[in-house]
């Protein structure tokens, strides 16, 4: 005990946060061990696509796990670290200021203990790295040369990356009037062999009341060809654009807002609104409005072209306002708020809960709706599945306590597979051990309690890691 108090080194246990008792243990070791290698499916991300296509060696350490990881970088802001000093929002990072950022990361180690995001660093360090100094003030310096000399090898570059971590498909998120050039380039490209396919999300261009929103119109229409000027146009060009995704390989639709209420409007008071915005006369109410309406028109066209429709509402963004006006958006200050979904969605269930065809997934920030609305919900609609823990609920005890509050209502079959949700690509393969892991031991459990039978165990533990999102998100 007294070496293990006194240890500077880093190790992984292979048991890490697998039941503790000793008889589920060892069920959940040998359901994870059968799902351990299988391929990592990850349909919602926000990995650039341009990383893979331009297949160039990562820069250095900190513009690798630091500056891209939210999760990281807020941690870091709570203790008193600016995140003018960890080079959030600056682009690539000279060598010297590089090196203060992975200081800084490593003299606050500290401040990761208890939280994923330190399961998170040490997998990716120690599987992708073979690193075995845990990081400090006084390893810093050290670990950022055996890093930086790693990088440099062709094993590191991001192609050889997916490969290695054994990525089926990588879904990107991307925006309506991205021309998906890089999309289009992989798919060209004869020495790729890889899946990644983009998101649309069409958030910005659903709020009227933004400050950007005439110009984001005008945009619309230049890349469309459709004139915006009115609602019809509007709804035409953003049909045109899914088109356009669809082309290149998408196959869901991801939406964002602050609820997800989805009353109608008629089309004379949603073409009225549009107008009015347009020329920066609308109210906020009826701002509002027009983007609920619109979130319901969002149902209506996956049920024509067949995205898959996912909400994942319920975030004050910038909650920050002066570090949302100097760093931009991600960068860790959006906090969760209260949701509701049972009323909120009835309009778009209620025409389109039981098409055929239909796929909407519900991920939320709120986890008192996982057995109260979630699960109900999707024990009724074929056409709803409820969406992994996300975002702060992407942790242990919160993976946990959602498989307690759902399983009973709808068994495995109704939920979506594990999404990562990353900007941080060495992550991907981290943040998805962690689910298998926990899975594992939720399966485990059942086994255990005589709720379930071995061999149906292994059935969904694999339909967990590649059932699931694979028809989930029509891969």
């Amino acid at each position: 005990m007294a070496a293990l108090l006194h240890s500077t080194g880093m190790a992984l246990h292979p048991d890490r946060l697998l039941p503790a008792e000793p008889g589920v243990r060892a069920i959940a070791r040998e359901l994870y061990g059968a799902v351990r290698e299988l391929p990592v499916i990850s349909p919602h991300g926000h990995v650039d696509p341009r990383l893979l296509l331009d297949d160039q060696p990562f820069g250095d350490p900190a513009t690798l796990l630091v500056t891209p990881d939210h999760y990281v970088t807020r941690l870091l802001h709570a203790s008193g670290v600016g995140l003018d000093s960890l080079g959030v929002a600056q682009g690539p990072l000279p060598e010297g200021e590089s090196r203060a950022v992975w200081r800084r990361m490593c003299a606050h180690w500290d401040v990761f203990r208890g939280t994923p995001v330190r399961y998170w660093l040490e997998h990716e360090l120690v599987e992708i790295f073979g690193v075995t100094r845990r990081p400090s003030a006084a390893s810093a310096d050290a670990l950022y040369d055996e890093l930086t000399a790693r990088l440099a090898e062709p094993a590191f570059r991001p192609r050889a990356l997916y490969d290695r971590f054994r990525i089926a498909v990588l879904a990107t998120t991307d925006d309506p009037c991205d021309d998906l050039a890089a999309h289009a380039g992989l798919a060209a490209d004869p020495s790729w062999s890889g899946r990644v396919i983009p998101t649309f999300r069409p958030d910005r261009y659903l709020e009227p009341a933004g400050p950007d929103w005439p110009d984001l119109m005008a945009r619309l229409a230049q890349v469309s060809g459709i004139d915006t000027a009115d609602y019809s146009g509007f709804v035409a060009a953003i049909e045109a654009r899914r088109r356009h995704f669809i082309a290149h390989g998408a196959t869901s639709a991801d939406h964002s807002h602050e609820d997800v209420r989805t009353d109608p409007l008629e089309p004379a008071a949603a073409d009225r609104i549009f107008r009015a915005a347009l020329a920066g006369t609308a109210t906020r109410n009826e701002a509002t409005a027009l983007r609920r309406h619109m979130l319901l028109e969002m149902a209506r066209m996956s049920c024509e072209d067949g995205l898959v429709m996912t909400l994942h509402p319920g975030v004050r963004r910038g909650h920050h306002g002066p570090t949302a006006a100097r760093f931009g958006p991600d960068v860790g200050a959006d906090i969760p708020i209260r949701i509701e979904f049972t009323d909120a969605l009835r309009p778009l269930l209620e025409r389109y809960g039981t098409h055929p065809g239909f796929h909407l997934v519900l991920f939320t920030l709120d986890e008192t709706v996982f057995s109260r609305e979630l699960a109900p919900l999707a024990g009724f609609y074929p056409s709803l599945y409820v969406g992994a823990p996300w975002w702060f609920l992407d942790a242990p005890e919160a993976i946990r306590r959602y498989r307690r509050a759902i399983t009973e209502t709808v068994g495995f079959s109704r939920t979506s597979g594990f999404i990562d949700d990353t900007r941080a690509f060495c992550s991907i393969p981290a943040r998805h051990d962690m689910s298998r892991r926990l899975d594992a031991g939720w399966v485990a459990e059942l086994v255990a309690q005589h709720l379930l039978d071995a061999d149906e165990a292994g059935e969904v533990m694999a339909d967990l890691v590649s059932g699931r999102p694979t028809e989930v998100f029509k891969l």
